[in-house]
């Protein structure tokens, strides 16, 4: 599978809910896992791959000792507490790192691939992993959530990125 970039449209649409029944998303999970590793990420959505599908992959192990990867199916965030600043970057994005500002803390509603239910508030790492593969799912990227001045700054590597992606569409 190959990582979309920035100026690929996909990348600002909003995906759709998965049916896990019948949407083939073991088979997605699966390659997206690889995908992930391949590229050094700690977490994957669906829209990165260019699959408008409300899921993501994460690897927990990276981030909790013991954890492991895990597919988070049809996520929502539904309550947020607190706020820090931790510097992000995204494969879609690649060479650009920046401070982005988040709720410390979230509570959030998805199934696993098994079709299991979960609400669990998460903070940390995980919390911010979720937020930002959340994000790709409506169509929002991390440089969307820095300040104007910092984006205008960051304008000419993104037209580069647009421009060799555009090669792809």
């Amino acid at each position: 599978m190959r990582i979309i970039k920035y100026g690929n449209p996909i990348l600002r649409m909003k995906a759709k809910p998965v049916d896990i029944q019948s949407d083939g998303i073991h088979s997605l999970t699966e390659q997206m896992f690889v995908t992930m590793r391949e590229d050094g990420g700690i977490g994957l959505a669906a829209p990165q791959v260019a699959v408008s599908q409300s899921f993501f992959v994460i690897d927990m192990s990276l981030i909790n000792d013991g954890g492991e990867p895990t597919a988070i199916i049809n996520p929502q965030i539904v309550d947020t507490k607190g706020e820090s600043t931790v510097e992000e970057g995204c494969l879609s994005i690649p060479d650009i790192r920046e401070d982005v500002i988040r709720p410390e803390t979230i509570r959030v509603r998805y199934q696993d691939i098994n079709g299991n239910n979960y609400d669990r508030e998460i903070d940390g790492l995980e919390a911010r992993v979720f937020q930002h593969e959340i994000d790709h799912l409506n169509g929002v990227l991390f440089i969307d959530r820095i300040g104007p001045m910092k984006r205008k700054l960051l304008q000419k590597k993104l037209k580069q990125i647009a421009e060799e992606e555009s090669q792809y569409l």
